[in-house]
């Protein structure tokens, strides 16, 4: 039986996935690896190990950086929204007082 090795990528999307679903028998189903392979990934990505190059360091700050970058983006979708509202409910008030 041969050994299969996993890219950090496709780890840090498992590990997503599980994070995001909650549930890593499903995820790992439907990638068909071990359910135990799953629940490492995420251990190994709450705790990360010390390590003594920055490799495994840039890769996060990039992953945070992009989770940053998308946050940005829903806040500022979110406050479009809700000034849209604001002026729907002002202009509603407008055009039909009580």
């Amino acid at each position: 039986m041969t050994r299969k090795k996993y890219s950090d990528e496709f780890k840090q999307q498992i590990v997503k996935e599980a994070i995001e679903t909650g549930n890593m028998s499903l995820v790992a189903r439907q990638h068909e690896i071990a359910k135990s392979m799953v629940a490492k990934w995420v251990k190994q990505y709450k705790n990360p190990p010390v390590q003594k190059n920055n490799k495994k360091k840039a890769i996060d700050n990039s992953y945070y950086k992009e989770l940053e970058t998308e946050n940005d983006k829903l806040k500022k979708l979110l406050g479009e929204k809700d000034l849209e509202i604001a002026i729907l409910k002002d202009l509603l008030k407008n055009t039909n007082p009580r």
